[in-house]
């Protein structure tokens, strides 16, 4: 399990690098001139490439996590409340991707669905996620 658990941080680490980064892209997309064209179709090159290679991070990193639960059976007993609250944050973190997704699809598109500052205050997100279940985790606070 020692190996299932090592594999399971180095995809959840390298699935939260390019959650870190896309929205860093979508902050440089929000304020290019629309006249740049190709700084414009040079970011989004960037934003594919880094998504598909996301999403390629995310199947072992979520699938490593539901081995290790069952592996470990962890039961649904007091004193587990810091898996349900760590559940409840992969879910998150798994909405949060599919949001990039969708403003990625956005940008495709021609449109630009929010102003920088927005996407500033968006690419904080899984930086909170990312400390809460690491905190979780460790800790098992409750």
């Amino acid at each position: 399990m020692l190996w299932v658990k090592s594999f399971h941080i180095v995809f959840v680490a390298s699935w939260f690098a390019g959650l870190f980064y896309l929205p860093r892209i979508f902050v440089n997309l929000a304020m290019v001139e629309p006249d740049s064209h190709a700084e414009r179709d040079r970011l989004l090159l960037m934003a594919r490439k880094l998504m598909r290679f996301t999403n390629l991070l995310m199947v072992p990193a979520v699938g490593l996590g539901v081995w290790l639960w069952q592996g470990f059976g962890v039961e649904w007993t007091q004193g587990s409340g810091w898996l349900h609250a760590k559940l409840a944050l992969v879910l998150v973190a798994l909405a949060y991707h599919h949001a990039c997704g969708r403003h990625l699809r956005r940008f495709l598109k021609g449109e630009v669905p929010h102003g920088h500052v927005w996407y500033r205050w968006f690419n904080e997100l899984p930086v909170v996620v990312l400390t809460l279940t690491v905190i979780l985790v460790v800790v098992k606070p409750f």
